[in-house]
């Protein structure tokens, strides 16, 4: 953690966590000169010129406004307030063990004593930030159909929030000269990673007119051209994180096929401008795919979710991918083993995140392991397996 975290955490950090005993504004951080290098890089350290292989996780949607997700947090602070940490303690081991680990969050994040609120109109409580940092993640993409349903003031308090427990950010920005400007990240062993976030739409959210340049949307030309402008400030990897495509569907449709073929066909000087690319949207889990020598994760579904009359609604998958440095220097970093890990969005007296492991008893196959084949089922059905991805533990 920073020197510039710490000095804006401590005050916060604690109040954020759980909740608060009366009304009071988040405070804004002062803005940053320059990147910060993630929270697992040694910080003061020179620049590795050797850079080593790392591993990066990227999860499917955050959705904490959702009425059973919301009231498991409520139960889990016990004494007020809102805490999440418990929700996702089954995938922090997952999550935190990775070089870098990036999130989706679907929701603005409100002050802290509300109010917070469901479908349509989202607002969520920002003890969200503190939960995600804590289980390990290092970036999240804030682009999403949901961004603007508070308005820019709605996005100012998400990014508030986030800056607030030391979380990097993309896809959103507090005016419009900040769009298109990626989260850099430092993984262990040197490499520079570039995190994008963009939208297809903002769903006619409340306070979307007249709101400029808060989010990204999605476009082919505006994306190449940020992954490019990344790649000339040093980025290593580029990761694009869009919000795309129909809600509810396996696989996927024709304008996110044609749009991962063309962003993964963009080249400069021979090299792909795009590394990775990491989707959410539909609510349940579409497939991966290597298009153009790039693998692309069409949906990874939701990873925080409430009940849903879709029983693929609690489905997901986390991806994992492990890069290494190109050799000779000055080439593309090569996924040398890719993953996904089926995950599951636990309903009951509380809502619980867990990754799924075995998938028999007995010689049975459990209601876990039906729901690990269907995840399997749509996570394969584009022929990744053909290309090298594998089921992680």
């Amino acid at each position: 953690m920073s020197a510039y975290t710490r000095s804006v955490a401590v005050a916060t950090l604690a109040v954020l966590a759980v909740g608060c005993a009366g009304p009071r504004a988040l405070p804004r951080p002062a803005p940053r000169p320059s990147p910060e290098p993630s929270p697992r890089a040694h910080a003061g350290a020179p620049v590795v010129v050797a850079r080593r292989p790392f591993t990066l996780v990227a999860a499917g949607a955050v959705l904490p406004s959702q009425p059973a997700v919301l009231a498991t947090a409520r139960k889990d602070a016990g004494h007020g307030g809102y805490d999440y940490r418990p929700m996702l303690k089954g995938v922090r081991p997952v999550v935190s063990a990775a070089g870098l680990a990036l999130c989706q969050l679907g929701a603005p994040l409100g002050p802290l004593d509300g109010p917070f609120t469901g479908y349509p109109v989202l607002q969520a409580p920002p003890q969200i930030a503190t939960a995600l940092k804590a289980t390990g993640y290092d970036s999240c993409a804030t682009a999403s159909g949901h961004a603007l349903d508070q308005g820019v003031p709605g996005v100012w308090r998400t990014l508030d929030a986030l800056d607030t427990v030391g979380l990097r950010h993309a896809g959103s920005a507090r005016e419009a000269a900040g769009l298109g400007t990626p989260a850099l990240l430092r993984a262990p062993g040197g490499a520079r990673v570039a995190h994008l976030s963009y939208t297809d739409g903002t769903g006619g959210s409340r306070g979307a007119e007249g709101a400029g340049g808060a989010v990204d949307r999605l476009d082919e030309r505006r994306i190449i051209d940020d992954a490019r402008a990344a790649r000339r400030a040093g980025a290593d990897v580029v990761v694009v994180s869009p919000y795309w495509g129909p809600a509810h569907r396996t696989a996927p449709d024709g304008r996110q096929i044609a749009l991962a073929r063309a962003l993964t066909a963009s080249r400069s000087h021979g090299r792909p401008d795009i590394d990775l690319i990491v989707g959410v949207r539909a609510h349940t889990p579409q497939p991966y795919e290597k298009v153009n020598g790039t693998w692309v994760v069409y949906g990874l579904g939701d990873q925080v979710t409430g009940a849903t009359k879709k029983p693929g609604g609690i489905w997901s998958s986390i991806a994992r991918f492990r890069f290494a440095p190109p050799y000779p220097a000055g080439g593309r970093w090569r996924v040398v083993r890719a993953e996904y890990l089926p995950q599951l969005a636990e309903q009951g007296a509380r809502v619980r995140v867990r990754t799924l492991g075995r998938t028999t008893a007995h010689g049975r196959t459990t209601a876990h392991g039906q729901a690990a084949e269907k995840i399997a089922e749509a996570v394969l059905s584009r022929g990744a397996a053909a290309d090298g991805l594998t089921r992680g533990r």
